[in-house]
């Protein structure tokens, strides 16, 4: 299949966030009970059949470390990862912080690290079991061939470093296994940096910033030529990260903050820097970062979607947007619903005054240039 017949005639989707591993393993955003990456379900977002009816070629699969306290079963379940209340109240999401009492402990190392290569296994696995249709990228190069043949391409990413360590062994190794970008943070503090909350309203100017283990992983990561994710950086780990990097700034699952006041959302003079550094930013679909009430509500239209990449190419200019869905992580407009679903807002795009070239970059160009930017190859 070429790149040119996938979806309806729309270009081909790399999505620039996804928690379907988790998802997967019935430890996701869905609840429990898992699935097959490759047979069609009914709960979740991504497999392979959805991923091909929507023109999906592939995205950035998150590796969200979690402690044992965490996991379905084990430890505190008042801990654990928890779904949203739709009816319109959010819960926290993978987090445990109190206003109150401030963040959690970090997780443990070995705890991390646990739960990172049965994340990886499974990312390994679903590869080897697909009869060539999956394929784990690590160039630039790879991405662009597989959108051009019709392969699935995943990339490797860990949202949140908490399972490296800060000698950078972990690194090395998870690097080789096919690891090419990293989140700092997630929902909660670790080593290297402290996320923002999940509350609303808020702004992402939020706590510390990097620590000087965290300002070390950051030149590790440029050495290495890994693409550094800011999505749930506070604003100083922001710009903290834009003094010392010399990589593109992106932040692969954001909105803007004008538009919803969510403290994962970007400030304008954020965007600003991204543009400036040849960056990117990806659509997060999650209704509460979308709407302007920052409401749980899947009633969402598409149309709120694309007022949010009209907001980010005014900005920006259309080089430095993309699509990052947070699909499996995320309660997304019902109109939409899934990875099938695609082809709607692509449409919704070309309705507003996207044009074929436009819509190319949005839905992959711009991921395959700031990688190949990043990573240099």
């Amino acid at each position: 299949m070429s790149a040119s017949t996938q979806g309806g005639g729309f270009p081909p989707i790399f999505d620039g966030h996804n928690d379907t591993i988790i998802s997967l393993a019935g430890e996701g955003f869905d609840g429990p009970g898992g699935r097959s990456f490759f047979e069609r379900a009914e709960k979740g977002h991504i497999d392979l059949p959805r991923a091909r009816a929507g023109g999906l070629g592939g995205g950035f699969f998150a590796v969200l470390p979690r402690s044992r306290k965490q996991r379905p079963g084990e430890g505190d379940p008042s801990t654990a990862v928890t779904a949203v209340d739709v009816t319109g109240r959010a819960e926290k999401i993978g987090t445990a912080f109190d206003p109150e009492k401030g963040w959690p402990p970090p997780i443990p190392l070995e705890d991390a690290q646990s739960d990172a290569l049965a994340r990886l296994g499974e990312l390994i696995r679903i590869a080897q079991e697909s009869n060539g249709q999956c394929r784990i990228i690590r160039t630039a190069a790879e991405l662009q061939e597989c959108l051009d043949t019709g392969v699935f391409a995943m990339l490797l990413h860990f949202e949140g470093a908490d399972a490296l360590d800060p000698d950078g062994y972990a690194l090395e190794v998870f690097y080789e296994a096919g690891l090419r970008s990293v989140g700092i943070t997630h929902f909660r503090q670790n080593a290297f940096a402290a996320g923002v909350p999940n509350i609303f309203p808020g702004t992402p100017d939020i706590g510390e910033g990097l620590t000087d283990a965290g300002k070390e992983l950051i030149r590790q990561l440029n050495r290495k030529r890994v693409m550094i994710d800011l999505s749930h950086a506070n604003e100083k780990t922001f710009w903290e990260v834009a003094e010392i990097s010399d990589a593109p700034l992106v932040a692969t699952h954001s909105n803007a903050w004008a538009l919803s006041n969510s403290p994962r959302n970007l400030l304008d003079k954020q965007l600003d820097a991204i543009r400036e550094r040849r960056g990117m930013v990806g659509l997060n679909f999650h209704v509460g970062f979308l709407r302007a009430d920052g409401a749980m509500d899947p009633d969402t239209p598409i149309s709120t979607m694309v007022d949010h990449i009209d907001y980010l190419v005014e900005r920006m200019g259309i080089d430095c947007v993309g699509l990052g869905s947070d699909f499996d992580g995320a309660v997304v407009p019902n109109e939409l619903k899934d990875a099938a679903g695609l082809p709607k807002l692509m449409q919704a795009l070309r309705d507003r005054g996207y044009d074929d070239e436009a819509l190319k970059k949005l839905a992959h160009g711009n991921w395959v240039r700031v990688l190949r930017e990043t990573w240099g190859e």
